[in-house]
């Protein structure tokens, strides 16, 4: 069963725009490739920290709006924990069930 789930990350403020799309190219690829559906990328730009995070004092917020099984949700963090150039990220729950779209 399909849930519906967010994923903020926390990037680098080091990382090129070309890195930073390529690391959301794989985590998509890995939401896709386990039947799972991208909802929305959310790019929210560059903002200051309120405490430094890896001794940067800003970083690139970009949210994740997925639906996929519960259980390929602990291999997407696994993935996002070794990729260098993510500096935190936190993964919610919006909702139990998902019913995907069709595709065009």
């Amino acid at each position: 069963m399909q849930r519906k789930f967010e994923t903020l990350l926390l990037f680098s403020p080091d990382l090129t725009a070309e890195n930073r799309q390529q690391i959301l190219d794989v985590l998509e690829g890995l939401v896709r490739d386990n039947s799972g559906q991208m909802v929305e990328v959310d790019d929210w730009g560059m903002r200051d920290l309120a405490y430094p995070v890896k001794k940067h004092t800003r970083g690139r917020y970009v949210r994740l709006e997925y639906g996929l099984n519960g259980t390929l949700v602990s291999e997407l963090e696994r993935r996002i924990r070794i990729t260098d150039g993510i500096l935190k990220f936190i993964t919610v729950r919006l909702a139990d069930t998902f019913q995907p779209t069709e595709e065009e």
